[in-house]
């Protein structure tokens, strides 16, 4: 052991003045080397490296001294009379003159106050006190010489520090070790690293975020900062922090997500009021902001039912509510679901759902955005023909286009294209001019059914066009001039004469029709169909609505669109759900964008498409339509034929490049959804719920029923996989090369997998605390799902059981099953 050598003095001087301000080791190592006093030969006391550095250099096997002087005696020890360095090391000294062994990373060392305040915040679990060093002890009152233990703790926090300084440590590794760390410090420091991380890598596990606010309240405390910092920078990172939190508290008592949940619903997390001078505004811009106000909120007769009233444009300063109309936006939506869930015509159903669009069609546009897509944008009208009532028996999910302006948060609003208002009893029409004089404080209330028949026709393009050309110099499209608000008198003529083209109600245009207009909507509905466009099927409505190209879509609706001549006109879709739970919908998405950037990385060419799912609550949300395809069984009863004829008529014959291409697409996505369905165990595999694409992929939608339940628990889909004699045809039979082809994807996905499966495991195994999913009620769920990585078998028994898997889905019993127990109950082919 070290002998008892002073510090910086004789013991005398120590008693007379105790030291203050020392840290836990020894600033001072003359005593390393049995010298009295002075440095080892060679060696001075220039001390340019910070002291925290040294400390991390210093080899395990040095006994630090204790304030008083006195050398820390190690448990179990003999003494020794130097200090010795690995023999595997060779010595070296640094500029303080300390012998340390040499360190080639100096380079990628942190800088030293950094350095010291992530070891500090390792140690501590107090944020506040991580900026600066710890209290020396009391030496007055505890002169006795201290016996310490060395233990393999200290070597812990070394590893994960230098892990988490590292270039490889990233977001799931963030997740995961705050899930399963259970010390204080270092949950403080992963907290603290969200910062560093980009917002969109943060985003991908807010729902594990979420979940572990609500269910441990250790980690709730130090990811708090995080979350109200990202709450006041950004209002959509608000809502969807607030759904979660609604969507996954279980019960009253957590009563910490719910005051959060609370509070940002509330608006009471909002950024500071920017305070100094605005420019001020002419009185005719001032009239015209200050007339629409906040207590119109909801009330879509208004016309301003998702205007709150403010009046400083980007940077709000007037305490206006923030949320609140794109809470007001989304519940429109979402009541539109419930109220056509009690009409039982599915024809009758699309009319309602018509009728119900063109009215909130009227409060826009507006500053509220479809959460789905991430680029900046507003909404500025949803053209209710191309909405359509999805196939469901129970429910009644339906699918929008809606027309948006991305923006940078600069760009103003284009006016609101209203019909004029109905002049005074007995008094003369009066025209838009520019003038102050004709400005009005109220906007006149509209109304769906109010008639325009006393409007001047004169008058209904001549403002719109005015103000359009002054903002936005692009040349507009000729406007669609049926309007929605004679939709509803006119919707069978309407839906006869263009195909239900109709327009928004909330433009501002003219009811007297063109004979021009008249012929080309005479030509367009008489015109021939396109090759292989589904019929109208009065049964399934969204047949023939979803078999429409999205270009041709694109370009018909932007023609049509008094807006489609911006510039950042865009067209989005989504679908509305209520009366599901989507919230294992939403984790089987996030395990889709995992499973798919693994095999990107692996370079493994299987193709998933995975899309969003948003969860409002427990019972509605909204998901990302698959553009450009259509299911297994709209084909089978629209054409009449097998899934290898329709991909013939769609792209040629066998030997053509177009078959060709789409099937190497079918494989190659029908190889990554079988490996995906049999590692999360989906079930209600049926053809309802099977899409095709344009370009020959395969698409799984529908992910209610994964790993240990399926519907109503009947337990008919026991086969890894959906594999049918329809597959097996389009890769020309069991004896095929492309048949041979869909095996060594699976093989290779499979590998693939396994090797990052923690980063996939993690993420079922954060959303089982709670119970509440139901696919992850079961003890065994998370057990079972690593277990079919097969993390301990060799290359060879993975391709023997990707044969076995393989042949058991292509000749299961219980696929055919399920086949005809949907089509006998639910008329699914």
């Amino acid at each position: 052991m070290l002998e008892d050598v002073p510090i910086h003095g004789s013991r005398s001087d120590i008693k007379s003045k105790p030291p203050t301000h020392q840290r836990n080791l020894s600033l001072d190592f003359r005593h390393v080397t049995n010298q009295a006093s002075g440095p080892p030969p060679g060696c001075g006391h220039q001390r340019n490296r910070s002291l925290d550095s040294v400390l991390q250099r210093i080899p395990e096997d040095m006994t630090p001294t204790s304030p008083e002087g006195a050398p820390l005696r190690l448990c179990n020890e003999a003494p020794a009379p130097r200090l010795a360095l690995p023999p595997e090391v060779p010595t070296g000294s640094d500029d303080s003159g300390i012998h340390t062994p040499p360190d080639g990373n100096d380079e990628d060392r942190p800088q030293p106050s950094a350095a010291a305040r992530s070891r500090e915040s390792l140690d501590s679990g107090n944020p506040e006190e991580s900026e600066k060093p710890p209290d020396p002890p009391d030496t007055a009152d505890e002169p006795e010489v201290k016996t310490i233990c060395v233990s393999d703790a200290s070597k812990k926090k070394d590893f994960l520090l230098r892990l988490f300084e590292s270039k490889l440590f990233d977001m799931s590794m963030a997740i995961s070790y705050l899930f399963n760390s259970k010390e204080p410090g270092v949950q403080t420091y992963l907290a603290n690293k969200l910062f560093s991380f980009p917002h969109e890598d943060v985003d991908f596990y807010l729902p594990q975020l979420s979940t572990m606010y609500i269910e441990m309240g250790d980690v709730a405390d130090v990811l708090r900062p995080y979350l109200v910092y990202r709450c006041k920078q950004s209002a959509e990172f608000s809502l969807r922090l607030a759904w979660l939190l609604t969507a996954f508290c279980g019960d009253a008592k957590r009563s910490r997500a719910t005051k959060l949940r609370d509070s940002i619903l509330a608006e009471e997390i909002r950024p500071a009021a920017r305070r100094g001078h605005h420019r001020s505004q002419s009185d005719a811009s001032a009239l015209r902001l200050a007339a629409p106000t906040g207590r119109h909120l909801g009330d879509l007769a208004s016309g301003r039912a998702f205007d709150n009233g403010c009046l400083c444009g980007e940077q709000c300063s007037c305490g206006a509510p923030r949320l609140a109309p794109q809470l007001q936006f989304l519940t429109a939506l979402t009541n539109i679901g419930r109220r056509l869930a009690g009409v039982a015509d599915k024809e009758r159903r699309n009319g309602r759902l018509r009728a119900e669009l063109a009215t909130l069609d009227l409060n826009l546009p507006a500053r509220v955005w479809l959460p789905l897509h991430q680029k900046p944008h507003h909404v500025l009208r949803i053209p209710p023909h191309a909405a359509a009532v999805l196939n469901s028996k129970d429910k009644a999910p339906y699918i929008m286009y809606v027309e948006v302006l991305e923006t940078e948060g600069h760009e103003p609003l284009p006016p609101r294209l209203l019909p004029p208002a109905p002049p005074a009893p007995h008094s003369p029409p009066i025209r838009h001019t520019k003038s102050e004089e004709n400005l009005v404080p109220e906007w006149p209330a509209l109304s769906l059914y109010s008639a325009l028949d006393d409007a001047d026709a004169g008058d209904c393009w001549s403002h719109e066009d005015e103000e359009l050309s002054t903002q936005y110099p692009a040349k507009l499209p000729a406007p669609d001039s049926l309007s929605q608000v004679s939709a509803l008198s006119v919707l069978s003529a309407a839906s006869a004469l263009s195909g239900a083209s109709t327009s928004s109600c909330g433009s501002r245009e003219s009811v007297a029709v063109g004979a021009g207009e008249v012929r080309r909507r005479l030509a367009d509905a008489t015109a021939a169909p396109p090759p292989n466009a589904f019929r109208r099927d009065p049964q399934d409505p969204s047949a023939l609505a979803l078999k429409e190209s999205w270009e041709s879509k694109l370009s018909r609706m932007r023609s049509a669109s008094p807006y489609g001549g911006l510039a950042g006109w865009r067209l989005l879709g989504c679908i509305v759900k209520v009366g599901d739970d989507l919230r294992q919908e939403m984790l089987a998405a996030q395990l889709l964008r995992r499973l798919q950037a693994v095999w990107e990385l692996e370079r493994v060419p299987l193709r998933l498409r995975p899309y969003e799912i948003l969860c409002l609550d427990r019972e509605c949300g909204l998901i990302q339509p698959v553009l450009n395809s259509v299911s297994l069984h709209q084909i089978k009863k629209q054409s009449g034929a097998s899934l290898r004829a329709w991909l013939e008529l769609e792209h040629g014959p066998p030997t053509s490049e177009g078959f060709l291409r789409a099937q190497n697409n079918f494989v190659e996505s029908a190889a990554a959804y079988a490996l995906t369905s049999y590692l999360l165990q989906l079930k209600d595999r049926h053809n309802g719920n099977i899409l095709l694409d344009s370009a020959g992929h395969i698409i799984h939608i529908d992910f209610g029923f994964i790993f240990s339940i399926s519907p109503k628990n009947l337990g008919f889909e026991s086969s890894p996989f959906k594999l049918t004699s329809e597959f097996v045809d389009v890769m020309d039979g069991e004896s095929s090369d492309m048949f041979a082809y869909f095996k060594i994807l699976i093989l290779r996905g499979l590998l693939a997998a396994r090797k990052h499966c923690d980063q996939i495991i993690h993420l079922v195994d954060v959303m089982r605390m709670g119970g509440q999913l139901p696919c992850l009620r079961s003890s065994s769920a998370v057990s079972a799902f690593r277990a079919r990585f097969h993390l301990g078998r060799t290359e060879p028994q993975l391709r023997a059981l990707v044969d076995r898997l393989v042949r058991d889905a292509l000749h299961s019993l219980s696929t055919r099953l399920y086949d005809n127990y949907q089509y006998y109950t639910n008329g699914i082919l």
